[in-house]
């Protein structure tokens, strides 16, 4: 599995992605600009010892990190508010990417709209409450994919 981090903003939720990627042998794709940098001190505790494990790589912008993946069969899953479809009703596949956007923007909306099949949401049941957070929702999203699979590679 992959989790794509669209421009990230907050060290803590990229530091616990990442150590929930460490966890799950998933692969951290980190997009530029990010709110940070890349040694922050917040950025490494919350991902503890965890990030000499993670296999990850960082990309200019989206574009290039599309460019990328466009000659191989990469499916993307948008997670973002609003989506058409719950992500429990998605069938995910083991080299999926899970793709989550800025914590205080979310996925630019013209890149939603042009993947409206495989849009997203987590449901939300208080109409006070904005969002949840961002290494939550990752978190969420992945252990469904993990479990569709199986958990196949547990230790």
């Amino acid at each position: 599995m992959h989790i794509v981090l669209v421009e990230p903003e907050i060290p803590p939720n990229t530091g616990n992605v990442a150590r929930l990627c460490a966890a799950t042998r998933t692969t951290l794709h980190l997009i530029e600009p990010f709110g940070f940098k890349l040694d922050d001190a917040q950025l490494k505790r919350a991902g503890m010892d965890y990030w000499q494990h993670v296999e990850w790589q960082r990309w200019k912008n989206w574009s290039a990190f599309e460019s990328a993946h466009q000659a191989d069969s990469a499916r993307f899953w948008f997670i973002e508010s609003n989506g058409p479809k719950l992500y429990t009703e998605a069938k995910f596949l083991p080299d999926d990417y899970l793709v989550f956007g800025r914590e205080t923007a979310g996925l630019p909306k013209p890149l939603l709209e042009h993947n409206r099949g495989r849009w997203l949401r987590i449901p939300m049941f208080n109409e006070k409450s904005r969002s949840l957070n961002l290494s939550n929702c990752a978190a969420l999203v992945l252990f469904e994919a993990l479990r569709q699979q199986g958990f196949s590679g547990e230790i």
